[in-house]
């Protein structure tokens, strides 16, 4: 199966998803009944089964996918600005709870990450050569960016970066003490899991106002924890980020009011070691 039809399924998969979670969310909001809600329920898997078959043939064999629905990456994992690119979310809204609520990751995908997206391709619109560039390239070297667009490169570049990388260092099937390199490198830098567990909880609480908090591969090719402010990312200081927990308060308020730190100590239920044992492996090659 090629990596085009790979993506489609993924994608495709997601959407069906969200969608029966959308509906599920809105009949109880109407307080339909089960059989008026069972109803609407087989008219939209037939629509969607309908839109699936006749897509199915367009998506196996254009020879290059919209961008609409394409994976936003260029060499490797960096992200295209040709244009940028929201991506799916891997998972349905729902899949990540208890820990993350639903409505938080509709709003936080759908909504912040979406017009970071928008606001970063209008900054763009009327620089195409810049268009040529990864978003990470131009985080890297900012101050070759126009000043006039320069503070908008980097608000909404780098929190296309972040949640790019947020939503994939997290599953429904996380969680745990990670194993492999990650977890050799982490002992040797911390002394323990616990320990990591402990200072990384700790930065995110220190972090005033909102930001990230960061596992980053350092210029010395060491592990470190670290902050950020806003939507900066450590790829503007020359550090490469292994993982990152978004400390602003729309990643958790609807669920944990102003307890940032019970939601930094949940969030370890959902972090996805496969991947954070990946981001890890590439930082070290």
């Amino acid at each position: 199966m090629s990596e085009r039809t790979r993506n489609y399924n993924y994608s495709r998969k997601t959407l069906t998803n969200n969608w029966e979670y959308r509906l599920k969310s809105l009949l109880r909001r109407c307080g339909s009944t089960r059989f008026a809600g069972s109803l609407v329920l087989v008219g939209l898997c037939s629509f969607l089964a309908l839109l699936i078959f006749a897509y199915q043939p367009m998506a196996q064999t254009r020879e290059q996918p919209s961008p609409s629905v394409a994976q936003a990456a260029t060499t490797d994992s960096e992200l295209s600005a040709s244009p940028a690119v929201l991506p799916p979310l891997p998972y349905a809204y729902d899949a990540l709870e208890p820990y993350i609520d639903a409505e938080t990751m509709e709003l936080h995908h759908d909504r912040h990450h979406a017009t970071y997206v928008e606001n970063f391709n209008e900054a763009l619109a009327n620089y195409p050569d810049l268009q040529n560039q990864t978003v990470e390239a131009m985080l890297r070297d900012l101050d070759n960016v126009p000043e006039d667009i320069r503070e908008k490169v980097r608000n909404n570049g780098g929190g296309h970066v972040n949640h790019t990388m947020f939503w994939e260092i997290m599953s429904p099937d996380g969680g745990g003490e990670p194993t492999g390199a990650i977890a050799e490198a982490i002992n040797q830098s911390f002394g323990s899991f616990a320990q990591f567990q402990e200072e990384f909880e700790q930065a995110g609480k220190d972090r005033f106002g909102s930001g990230w908090v960061w596992l980053v591969s350092n210029d010395a090719n060491e592990l470190e924890i670290t902050t950020t402010p806003n939507q900066d990312t450590p790829i503007m200081d020359g550090q490469y980020p292994i993982m990152g927990n978004d400390v602003w308060e729309h990643a958790y308020y609807l669920n944990y009011r102003n307890n940032r730190g019970e939601y930094l100590s949940n969030w370890w239920n959902v972090v996805n070691w496969d991947e954070v044992n990946r981001r890890f492996e590439q930082a070290q090659s």
